[in-house]
């Protein structure tokens, strides 16, 4: 039996990389003494897997990974309080839910994911205010195509950032804040600044180094007629 945990990561540990995190875990849940599943042969090893890694130094309110568990009839609410009750500031448990058994693992299952970004507070005399932020993405949502110059360590080319926004909007508080839901599929993934770096361009401003506060605040999978589903929403 497998089960989809939903976490946080605020504060000092966004600055852990994904292979730390992988390693902060396996010591969690044995120190929370979760009934946790391993593998077979001479090095077994907790049967873990970890949805789409977050990018060093951005936070996430929706973060995903799916553990074994030998225990046909888990209790979800005694192992989110024993995880939080073993964790560190910054990293808390959000929802623990038993998997179907026919449902995809956390990685596979990542179609799309939602972000919320601000300037930090140091950098925001050097970027646009709410009214031109607003019309920066009016010109972008009213373009046919978007084009932006993709670079990987393996390949380069052109992309259409259209094909792969899903949401796009700027709200207020106190402050500008862009909402986008962008695609993170194995295939087609995008990456917020990659957006941000793009309606920069169109207003002839160069974006800042280091100004951008990105939150993932969720991940998604597909529904059977196409809509979007949060992975914490597949499971009981």
């Amino acid at each position: 039996m497998k089960i989809r945990i939903r976490f946080t990561k605020h504060g000092a540990v966004r600055y852990i990389g994904h292979l730390d995190v992988m390693r902060y875990f396996q010591k969690c849940i044995r120190r929370a003494k979760v009934n946790v599943s391993y593998t077979g042969g001479y090095s077994p090893h907790q049967v873990m897997t970890f949805a789409s890694p977050l990018g060093v130094g951005m936070e996430s309110e929706g973060e995903y990974m799916d553990i074994g568990i030998d225990d046909e009839h888990p209790d979800t609410k005694a192992i989110l309080d024993s995880l939080n009750e073993a964790s560190v500031p910054g990293i808390r448990i959000r929802s623990v839910r038993v998997l179907p058994e026919d449902a995809g693992n956390a990685m596979a299952s990542v179609f799309a994911s939602e972000y919320e970004i601000r300037f930090y507070d140091d950098k925001k005399d050097l970027c646009p205010d709410a009214k031109t932020l607003g019309d920066m993405i009016g010109r972008m949502l009213s373009s046919e195509t978007c084009i932006y110059h993709k670079e990987t360590r393996k390949t380069s080319r052109d992309i259409d950032l259209k094909e792969f926004i899903y949401k796009l909007e700027m709200t207020e508080d106190s402050e500008p804040v862009v909402r986008m839901t962008i695609n993170s599929s194995s295939a087609d993934s995008i990456k917020p600044v990659f957006v941000m770096e793009y309606l920069f361009d169109l207003a002839g401003i160069t974006l800042p180094d280091n100004a951008l506060k990105i939150t993932r605040l969720d991940m998604f999978t597909q529904g059977d007629k196409g809509e979007l589903v949060s992975l914490e929403d597949i499971g009981i």
